[in-house]
Order: C-alpha cells, then structure tokens, then sequence
C-alpha cells in the first residue's frame, strides 16, 4: 500500500465526509493504493454513525472508536500502530489541512528521501490568540530540540516513513513534538513542505485555551529531561546535589570559623545557632544531599527498568 492517512477527530460530524470525498479524489488522481483511518477520540456527536456509513461503501475506510476522549496523541498511537502503508500522512478532521498537498508531501518521502516532512502553514487563518503564543512555543521548541528548518513543530499534517511510526511511542500530549522523537530514535533526515492552511468550515476549534499552551511547554521541558538524562539520573541530579552541599559546606565552615575567631578574641556569648546563616548553610546541606540521593535512586531505576537497553536498530546482516 502506498500511502496511509490518519485523521483523529473529536465531534466534527460536518466536515468528515466531505474530507473524505477530497483524498479520495486525490488518490484516484494520482493513482495511489490507499487506507483513510479515522479515529474517533470519543466524539459525542453522529461522527462514528458517518464512519460506519462511509466504510460500507468505500472498503479504503478504517475506523477506530475510543469509549471516551483521551487526546490527540492516543488518538495518533493507535492510528500508527494500524498504518500499513509505505508513507503515512496526519491531518486534522476540520477541513483547515488540504489533501492536494498529499503527493507534494509523498514525494519528499519517497523521492527526496526524507523520513518525516512537516507541513508550515506560513500564512494562516487562525486568530491571534492563538497564532503569537504558537509563534512563540515553536521558537522555544527548535532552540531546545535542535532541530532549527521547522516553524511549525504542531501542523497537523506531516508526512512520515513508515519505520518512523513504528518505532516512536506518542503518548500523553507528545504529538506536538513527534518531529524531536523522531530525531530522538535516529530519523535525522526531517524536512519542511510550506502548504495551503484554510480558515475552519464548520463548528469551533477544540483546542483553543491557555493551558494548552502551559502543558505544550511543560510537555517539552519532560522530552527534553527524558531524552538528555533519562538513562543517567545521576548526571544531573548528582552533579546539583554535590555543588548545593558543597556550597552549604563552605558556608558551614566558614560560620565554624568565624566561632573560633571569636573564642579567640573572647567573644563566648555568641551562639553559632544565633546566627540566620547556620540555618541556610545546613538547609542547603540537606537539600544537596537529597537531590545527590534523587539520582543514585534514579540510578538504580533505570538500571532495573526493563527498556534499559532499547535500542534503534535499523539494519543486521
């Protein structure tokens, strides 16, 4: 099969059978072997009802219904573990995401030789209040992943190798950083397509709100933890344990020594614990050596964790 298309959805009842009328139009055009899997996310609305209508008739239809609404990066893992396709392409449900860009995109996979391509939506449709935060976070996701040629690290419509799919895990809010995993497992060759982005046919965006943008920052600053010191805890929290202990010590000694100056010069009254500095110096202390202890059991975790040793292994003779 050639290509693949996976479209998860949360009640856009409207737009799915005309989305699906548009690829295949596309890929009766261009010739292409094909599947359209539509994933559910627990859509409340006739969204399912029009899936099951649409796979009598047209047998390139999958579908995969969630009991509940868990998100668009499930939605995306269990679209990619069915994916049979040679390329696999992911585009939103609400019509914003054109299918002519499909073999513009295909052919960068398959003639260019990329392993995923990205789609940048340079002039967009979308209010400002959502354009100059996505502005923003993708400035801070291209600085923190290394990967500086893409703008829009959340287009929903990219194109992948199919090796890619199979071997990155998307969970919890990480499809917005599917490009960093992909480089992450060793697919390097990441590319940018700028494409066609259309203002919303029906309905309202479902994805509108500040916290997405907090937990889209908190979401990066984990993958960036988890693959820098995943499997080596102790290289960071060891390394800040020892210098706020050694920075608690030094002040600890230096208080000792100023008592023994004033021993010295006959000062008896005055009590080390008088003194704020005490305090701090053996609160930092402590916090050094629980920090330090964070990371020996880090340590030990990653060393019994049953994926200690997977690695990306693309080719064996």
């Amino acid at each position: 099969m050639d290509i693949s298309v996976i479209v998860p959805l949360y009640n856009e009842e409207e737009s799915i059978s005309e989305l699906f009328e548009w690829i295949k139009r596309v890929m009766q055009a261009e010739r292409y072997s094909y599947e359209v899997i539509f994933v559910s996310d627990g859509s409340t609305d006739r969204s399912w009802d029009i899936i099951e209508e649409l796979q009598k008739n047209n047998p390139e239809v999958r579908g995969i219904k969630f009991r509940r609404n868990y998100g668009k990066s499930p939605a995306l893992h269990c679209g990619f573990k069915q994916a049979k396709g040679d390329v696999v392409i992911t585009m939103d449900a609400d019509l914003q995401d054109s299918p002519d860009e499909i073999p513009g995109l295909y052919k960068m996979i398959t003639e260019d030789g990329f392993d995923l391509v990205s789609g940048y939506k340079q002039k967009r449709y979308d209010p400002l209040s959502k354009t100059i935060p996505t502005k923003l976070f993708n400035a801070t996701a291209r600085k923190i992943s290394g990967i500086p040629n893409l703008h829009d690290f959340n287009c929903g419509l990219k194109a992948y190798r199919k090796d890619v799919v199979k071997n990155i895990e998307v969970y919890g809010e990480m499809h917005r950083y599917i490009p960093y995993l992909a480089k992450n497992a060793g697919f390097s060759k990441i590319g940018e397509k700028v494409v066609h982005h259309q203002a919303r046919k029906y309905g309202s965006s479902k994805f509108m709100g500040l916290n997405r943008f907090v937990n889209g920052y908190l979401d990066l600053l984990t993958l960036w933890f988890l693959s820098t010191f995943g499997k080596k805890p102790m290289h960071v929290f060891g390394f800040l344990g020892s210098v706020v202990f050694f920075i608690g010590f030094i002040a600890a000694a230096a208080i000792g020594v100023n008592k023994i100056i004033d021993l010295h010069n006959g000062i008896y009254h005055h009590l080390v614990t008088d003194s704020p500095w005490f305090y701090i110096a053996l609160t930092t202390m402590m916090i050094g050596t629980q920090l330090f202890l964070a990371g020996f059991i880090g340590d030990l975790v990653s060393r019994s964790s049953a994926n200690r040793n997977d690695y990306q292994i693309e080719k064996t003779i």
